[in-house]
């Protein structure tokens, strides 16, 4: 595979890759793309911080404020969960009706006898897969 990099101020930045066909080279490409487009704001009580979406376990609705859940805090958002579903890359999956998680940070996978879901993800906390969203959560992690 060849690199071809032209730096010009003047132009509009553009993308272009040639490929006999999808590989994991040009999956990584577009999600680095689509990662570097979206720019996410979180508040605390003391500060405002810019997100990296690759810490973000996953963003819930607490309370009808729509927080993104880090390792280590909770930062409140100012979109809707809605808005978020749209903006953000593919790693991100809705799973609930009250939530989208990043596919990466998921640590685990349990399921009850029941037949539901649960997913647990790397800073402890858990929810649900409703069955609503099973099949696309399914096809989005390969089971």
């Amino acid at each position: 595979m060849k690199l071809k990099l032209h730096i010009d101020p003047e132009k509009d930045e553009e993308i272009i890759i040639y490929a006999h066909k999808k590989s994991p080279l040009t999956d990584a490409i577009e999600q680095l793309v689509a990662e570097n487009g979206v720019e996410i704001i979180g508040y605390n009580e003391s500060e405002s911080v810019r997100l990296n979406l690759n810490e973000i376990c996953c963003f819930s609705v607490i309370g009808e404020k729509v927080f993104a859940r880090t390792l280590t805090t909770d930062y409140r958002v100012r979109f809707r969960l809605c808005q978020l579903e749209e903006k953000l890359p593919d790693s991100f999956v809705k799973i609930n009706q009250s939530c989208l998680a990043n596919i990466k940070m998921i640590d685990r996978f349990d399921s009850s006898v029941s037949g539901t879901l649960i997913v647990r993800f790397r800073n402890g906390s858990s929810d649900y897969v409703s069955r609503r969203q099973m099949k696309k959560v399914k096809e989005r992690i390969g089971i």
